[in-house]
């Protein structure tokens, strides 16, 4: 029989199931999704079900894989400065991505210096040509740091579902980052079809942290349509222009119940030390590490301005003032 899989036509003796399939081409079916002509195939079926000639499948993984039961942080100590997305509990503020690093060797060093506990993965086809590929599993410990599967790359809401929907069967995830993009030149997002796809998933039993615009208004309807975390952009996506409209970052800090994540733009630790400041959960960052002149340096870099602008917000600027205020007292000089 004739079968499309991942875009690509193979061909098989008939009869035969997913799960001989998947053993066939050498993938191990607790790690993949299989979807097929548009319908997620439960894993618990991958047996029963026998393929027809002309099926199209498509079968995923994470780049760099996961876990079923995610990670397990470690205790954090009782006076930690710890937050919390949808029951998980956090004690490092700074959240890393897995693309475009030399490879997965410099990424888990990268993420180690970093003291990250969570990082994003995508969901993409196999390579049916290489499935014996090293994953990031393999050096990002699952059991170390939470995957939070994301829709990257995503531009219209149906395969931002139907994404998520296969990272759910792939791993049992339900916490994840919903991103649907708007056009490649600024990968700004679709607040629309945004909005109206945090309602769907949430409905469906999702944990849905949102990447989004900066808009106050559009965020707090994000919250109240169930979005467990807020995402607004500092800046375009890989552009490292850093915070642009701090006002209304603080506006919407100010205003939210649910953690507030700055996402995408930042481009060096200054930056990431602003969006503490400015009173954020956590910064999420991929590209001013991975593209850094050294990335291990700059994480350690990211990882210090965090903490920092998190201890600056807790303690309290100072007044801006619009003339000089001596330090020392004026009385008693000579």
């Amino acid at each position: 029989m004739n079968l499309t899989i991942n875009g690509e036509q193979r061909s098989f003796e008939a009869p035969i199931t997913v799960e001989a399939l998947l053993g066939q081409i050498g993938l191990d079916s607790r790690k993949v999704a299989v979807e097929r002509n548009l319908e997620i195939v439960p894993k618990s079926e991958y047996n029963g079900v026998a393929l027809d000639d002309g099926d199209k499948l498509e079968i995923v993984h994470f780049i760099g894989g996961g876990a079923p039961d995610g990670a397990k942080p470690r205790d954090p100590a009782p006076d930690a400065d710890t937050w919390e997305v949808a029951g998980h509990r956090f004690t490092s503020r700074l959240i890393i991505g897995t693309g475009k690093y030399k490879d997965y060797e410099l990424n888990r060093l990268a993420a180690e210096a970093a003291g990250s506990e969570m990082i994003t993965v995508a969901v993409r086809r196999v390579n049916l040509s290489d499935p014996d590929q090293p994953m990031l599993v393999d050096f990002l410990d699952p059991k170390k740091y939470t995957y939070l599967p994301n829709t990257a790359g995503c531009f219209t809401a149906e395969d931002a579902v139907r994404t998520l929907r296969l990272a759910r069967e792939a791993g049992g995830w339900d916490l994840v980052k919903l991103e649907i993009l708007g056009e490649q030149k600024t990968l700004y997002p679709m607040m629309l079809e945004t909005l109206e796809t945090t309602e769907t998933l949430t409905k469906e039993g999702f944990k849905v942290m949102v990447y989004c615009s900066d808009d106050p208004i559009i965020c707090k309807r994000l919250e109240n349509v169930g979005a467990v975390a807020i995402m607004p952009l500092g800046a375009p996506i890989g552009s490292g222009l850093g915070i642009q409209n701090p006002i209304n970052i603080r506006l919407i800090v100010e205003q939210s119940s649910v953690p507030v994540i700055v996402d995408a733009g930042v481009g060096t630790a200054s930056d990431a030390a602003i969006a503490m400041e400015l009173g954020c959960d956590g910064v999420l960052m991929n590209t001013a590490i991975a593209e850094a002149g050294d990335p291990v340096r700059m994480a350690r870099a990211m990882k210090a301005a965090v903490e920092a602008g998190r201890h600056a917000y807790l303690a309290g600027r100072m007044a801006k003032k619009l003339y000089a205020d001596p330090s020392s007292p004026l009385a008693g000089l000579i």
